[in-house]
């Protein structure tokens, strides 16, 4: 008997890749690559915002406007290079009592703000310094400016503050309006130190200003 012999079937052969294929393939890449140059190029030249620009606070400006309307012997800060004046207002606060703030951020990045207002009263008082404090809790005294503020920090948020109670300014008190009625708070994010620093700062507005100096 003889057996067949063994068969090894042949390799199959691919067919040539057809040249209009091998085209419309290199045709597509140079298309993504023509899109893509253009894309790099648009995002190359479209402005980026590098850092948004707020406008200026005008602190003096509102002061001035606060001491002319009021008479009150209201106090603005003259603070070192590094701080920046973030907000100002002269507003009634809770209660209806009108009140004089501006804020202002730390070269260390910690917000401070000063409010004064004009009130008669213990319950007047308490409820003001209750909002202007966050329901801060006494703790103790301190000395700045000449003058002893009492220390204050809320239960409730990062909070410090300093009261004072009368006018900052140094020596006899004024004969504006208001002036033995006037109560202070410094308060803020700052530990008590800088609190203190920015109660020595504050100076007493003007209650008239001469001619704008030519520059």
């Amino acid at each position: 008997m003889t057996s067949a012999p063994d068969t090894v079937p042949a390799p199959q052969v691919q067919p040539p890749a057809s040249p209009r294929r091998m085209g419309n393939l290199r045709s597509m890449v140079i298309s993504m690559l023509v899109i893509l140059v253009a894309v790099l190029a648009w995002v190359a030249m479209v402005p980026r915002v590098r850092e948004v620009s707020q406008p200026a606070v005008d602190v003096t400006s509102v002061a001035r406007q606060v001491r002319q309307e009021t008479s009150w012997p209201i106090s603005q800060p003259q603070l070192p290079a590094g701080w920046k004046a973030t907000n100002v207002r002269f507003a009634a606060s809770r209660g209806g009592l009108r009140t004089w703030h501006a804020g202002y951020l730390s070269p260390e990045g910690n917000y401070v703000s000063i409010d004064q207002t004009v009130v008669t009263g213990a319950k007047g008082t308490s409820d003001w310094l209750s909002a202007r404090t966050s329901g801060g809790q006494a703790e103790g005294d301190l000395i700045a400016a000449g003058k002893t503020w009492q220390k204050l920090s809320s239960r409730d948020i990062v909070q410090r503050s300093l009261v004072l109670r009368g006018p900052v300014s140094r020596g006899p008190v004024p004969r504006d309006t208001g002036a033995s009625n006037l109560v202070t708070v410094v308060s803020g994010t700052a530990p008590y130190a800088q609190l203190a620093q920015f109660a020595e700062a504050l100076e007493p507005v003007p209650a008239s200003w001469g001619p704008v100096p030519a520059s």
